[in-house]
């Protein structure tokens, strides 16, 4: 077995292996630290050894590793004692990962990895790292970020969590929904990082949006009765279904109204239509109607075809429950195809008004669009060139430069 089985398991096993040691050792940190320790061996021996139980071996090495911290660290030997007995060292590299029951751990590991006592990017980077599987090196390059500051987070935030002395386990039940809601915005922040980078030479990032699509489905597995993860999973699904379209061979963007809709996912679309399902079955959320949105766009054979008068109630809806600024500027584009221009532009210029996106560049790029509609060509290429200029993307950028370069 070769490097690139080393990181396929320690990618489907990671989350399972650190929340056992964590139950087992009760610190989060030395757990983490003990199974990063357990695949740098692998990558040495399973070249030269492979073992009939890839998973059992990580777990067995992974708990020798922490028993050798604990030793270094304290003179408890009652405490080593109790470890070592639980240990079996000889048998340990054959044993089974008991899935069922440690189903409620890896939760348990979700929710200490997105605590709200850390930071936004320290939340993001241990769901990676501890979750996920992720190297801080693959993190790095997702976020385009130097190697080191994705290490110091990721060390913050196990010192953080060590300092407050965060237990491993469930929230109450009282507190769980909420802190389920601070787990599910993380996953969101991955995956439309994936689906739009905020900043570099790349439209998308599909390696990241694909990772928080199968946390998600992970999440899903351990909160079946909770229908704003399935609004989540649905949300993330059929948004990935139009990734194969969105982009040319050169890797510029292609708009929704030029996108060969037959090169969508369909199996994606799929499993978003049955996600979504399960979400409705008791109300839509903030997520759910996300994934409403994405449907009505999924189930339309064309830009003009697209049921516009749903997809501005549905807007609607999402403002009452979850508003923001993003949200009515959504429904100024919904608006604009149901009606026209000239009535989302007035939502349009409430919003600059009211200076609720500041220095962003989703206005200054919807304004100018409406405005080449209306025809206005002058003051939408102004609108287009300001928002190329506040744009870190530089494929969106040469879209909005080529956009406005036709108006001249």
């Amino acid at each position: 077995m070769g490097t690139a089985d080393v990181e396929a398991v320690w990618r489907i096993e990671s989350a399972r292996i650190v929340a056992a040691l964590t139950r087992f050792t009760g610190d989060f940190g030395l757990a983490e630290d003990a199974a990063q320790e357990a695949v740098a061996e692998a990558l040495v021996s399973w070249p030269l050894a492979s073992p009939a139980n890839p998973a059992g071996w990580l777990m067995a090495t992974a708990r020798r590793r922490a028993i050798d911290a604990i030793r270094r660290r304290t003179a408890l030997q009652d405490r080593y004692t109790l470890l070592a007995a639980d240990l079996a060292v000889d048998s340990a590299v054959d044993e089974e990962i008991d899935r069922d029951k440690i189903d409620d751990d890896v939760l348990a590991l979700m929710f200490v990895s997105c605590h709200p006592m850390l930071s936004p990017e320290a939340r993001v980077a241990l769901t990676l790292r501890v979750v996920g599987g992720l190297s801080s090196e693959e993190i790095a390059r997702a976020f385009l970020v130097p190697v080191p500051t994705v290490q110091a987070r990721i060390t913050r935030g196990k010192k953080t969590i060590a300092a407050a002395g965060v237990p491993f386990e469930l929230p109450p039940a009282a507190e769980r929904r909420e802190r389920l809601g601070g787990v599910l915005s993380v996953l969101y922040v991955i995956f439309t990082e994936g689906s739009t980078a905020t900043s570099g030479d790349r439209l998308l990032r599909p390696d990241v949006a694909y990772e928080a699509i199968r946390l998600a489905r992970t999440l899903a597995a351990l909160q079946p009765d909770e229908p704003e993860v399935h609004g989540l999973l649905a949300l993330c699904e059929l948004t990935a279904a139009r990734f194969p379209a969105r982009t040319g061979p050169d890797g510029s963007p292609v708009l929704l109204d030029e996108q060969d809709r037959r090169r969508w996912d369909f199996s994606a679309i799929r499993r978003g239509l049955a996600a979504l399902a399960k979400a409705s079955a008791r109300g839509l959320g903030p997520y759910g109607l996300q994934a409403a949105i994405a449907a009505t766009h999924a189930s339309a054979p064309s830009v003009e075809a697209t049921d516009w008068d749903r997809i501005v109630v549905l807007y609607e809806a999402l403002g009452r429950v979850a508003p923001s600024p993003v949200v009515e500027l959504n429904r100024a584009v919904a608006v604009a195809m149901a009606s026209g221009p000239a009535q989302a532009l007035a939502i349009v210029d409430e919003l600059i008004a009211s200076d609720r996106l500041p220095g962003s560049h989703l206005i200054p790029t919807v304004r100018g669009e409406l405005l080449a509609r209306l025809g206005r060509r002058s003051e939408a290429r102004a609108e287009l060139e300001l928002a190329a200029r506040l744009c870190a993307n530089q494929r969106e950028r040469s879209v909005l430069l080529r956009k406005a370069a036709t108006l001249s």
